[in-house]
């Protein structure tokens, strides 16, 4: 079992993926670098980052797997 990721960050996950759909990768160090420029807290970038790595090897694994119908 993981941490429970706050409102906060999740929301703000959502909002950065939206802007810049292309320029964040399934790698966790990849988004903690991208973010650094921008983040001012290093345990928020570092949160917002892992949510991104989630939600981008979610999506991966959504479009790969063939239908099954």
């Amino acid at each position: 079992m993981g941490r429970i990721k706050s409102t906060l960050i999740k929301r703000t996950a959502r909002q950065i993926i939206e802007k810049n759909p292309t320029l964040f990768s399934s790698t966790f160090s990849e988004n903690t670098k991208i973010l650094g420029r921008t983040m001012p807290s290093k345990r928020m970038r570092n949160s917002i980052a892992g949510y991104i790595t989630r939600i981008k090897k979610n999506t991966h694994k959504i479009i790969e797997t063939p239908e099954l119908h």
